[in-house]
């Protein structure tokens, strides 16, 4: 990574955490790998506050997730980008027990605008993309702070302009609650 790409990234980063700490519900780190690509994010989140369905010990709510990632793939030819970044904006679909403890479930789609619209021979067609995706986690710990969980993240233009080629990642995610 470029000096030029850390500066920004690390701007990006300080930018996020300047916000008010009561504003922001949590935050979250994931990893991930897919087609040949590496990538790593840093998102925010804010519950939604409100259930939309509740089942007997269960209930479906949500929350918005604002992430910055990076991604890389090495061993790309002369002319090719080695990296790129990744600003998404998505609101995120969970079937949690009430208590907030235990298991989860999650599905969402949302926006993802990428700075560069190819990564090694990988050509996306158009810098907006959208990303869904689908995961499974287990929230725990003093408070119910931390949540680990698996995602299967899908990009793609939606078939806004051919070719659509898209790209698919699994990723690990740490998160934290305040």
């Amino acid at each position: 990574m470029t000096f030029r790409r850390l500066a920004v990234l690390l701007s990006a980063l300080a930018a996020f955490s300047t916000a008010p700490a009561h504003a922001i519900d949590g935050v979250a780190f994931e990893i991930g790998s897919g087609d040949g690509v590496d990538m790593g994010r840093i998102s925010v989140q804010w519950d939604w506050k409100r259930r939309l369905l509740q089942f007997s010990d269960w209930h479906l709510g949500g929350y918005w997730d604002l992430a910055l990632g990076y991604w890389n793939r090495g061993n790309v030819r002369a002319g090719e980008h080695e990296d790129l970044f990744d600003l998404g904006f998505t609101p995120v679909f969970r079937l949690q027990p009430n208590g907030l403890v235990g298991p989860f479930i999650e599905a969402a789609i949302g926006f993802h605008l990428l700075s560069h619209t190819s990564i090694g021979d990988r050509r996306m067609s158009t810098a907006f993309q959208f990303g869904d995706h689908i995961g499974l986690g287990y929230r725990f710990g003093a408070k119910n702070h931390y949540e680990l969980a698996y995602r299967f993240q899908h990009l793609s233009n939606g078939s806004i302009k051919r070719p659509n080629p898209g790209i698919n990642f699994h990723q690990i995610r740490l998160q934290y609650h305040f």
